[in-house]
């Protein structure tokens, strides 16, 4: 049996609505939706909010993990997973998205408020660019070693701006980053930048949602009052926070969200 019923109110001194609980029915005139989302389940999330919307017709856009790590493939974790620990700052960029911020290697995969950011943008099949030297102009790195007669090899060149072991993870296989690069062919040069300045990451899957910081999808917003937060098609039935089709970026957008449309909901009931 339904949590919650429309009580069908004659007139605006009635309740609308009547809520299940333990302790019995609750009648109310007016019914706010703060359950949340899907993340961290250890602490009891469900899908309540998202059911009940749509038991009242409301439509709910499709829900995934966001603000989550990024698994390894099995070939890049035999070849990345040893870097676990290993902290850096980059750009990671998916179509228009871009975020230059830590990328944290785990025995996983990639995690790092960079790749926490772009994981809102990430669907199955898309492959993301990393550049590990986001200040550097990688191939003028390169170009300008050359011009110079630099003995040093690429490796060495960017074991002084990376750690050397991330460095001869990326460069595994490429016999010309170990030679001076005043010897390295330009074509070569050209290989060489791509694995530091555009590295592809296919992610195999997401962390789920035991490590999601938040829900992606949700209510849609089309069915609610932008002021008051209510359903359109439901007059007292009002939905907030993270159970609605609002996602924002690390740094507490997510929190000031919550309270921003528990406050409008509030006001108006």
């Amino acid at each position: 049996a339904p949590l919650v019923d429309a009580a069908r109110a004659s007139d605006e001194s009635t309740p609308r609505f009547r809520v299940r609980a333990a302790t019995g029915a609750i009648l109310a005139r007016s019914l706010v939706v703060a359950t949340g989302g899907l993340s961290w389940p250890r602490l009891g999330t469900s899908d309540v909010g998202h059911a009940l919307a749509r038991r009242f017709g409301l439509a709910v856009t499709p829900i995934r993990p966001g603000l989550v790590p990024l698994q390894w493939s099995a070939a890049d974790r035999a070849r990345f997973g040893a870097l676990a620990g290993i902290a850096v700052p980059a750009r990671v960029a998916l179509g228009k998205a871009r975020f230059v911020e830590a990328v944290l290697f785990t025995h996983g995969g990639l995690s790092g408020p960079a790749i926490l950011q772009i994981s809102n943008h990430w669907t199955p099949g898309a492959t993301i660019s990393v550049d590990w030297l986001p200040d550097v102009d990688a191939r003028a790195l390169l170009d300008d070693a050359k011009a110079s007669g630099e003995v040093r090899s690429a490796r060495r060149l960017f074991a002084e701006r990376l750690p050397k072991r991330l460095v001869d993870a990326l460069l595994d296989g490429l016999a010309a980053s170990e030679r001076p690069l005043a010897q390295v062919a330009r074509r070569d040069l050209d290989a060489l930048a791509a694995r530091v300045a555009a590295f592809p990451f296919a992610p195999a899957g997401d962390a789920g949602w035991d490590k999601a910081e938040v829900t992606l999808g949700g209510v849609d917003t089309h069915a609610l009052s932008s002021r008051t937060l209510e359903a359109k098609a439901v007059p007292g039935l009002h939905f907030v926070g993270e159970v609605v089709d609002v996602t924002g970026w690390l740094g507490g957008f997510n929190f000031q969200w919550a309270w921003a449309s528990a406050h409008a909901a509030g006001e108006a009931v």
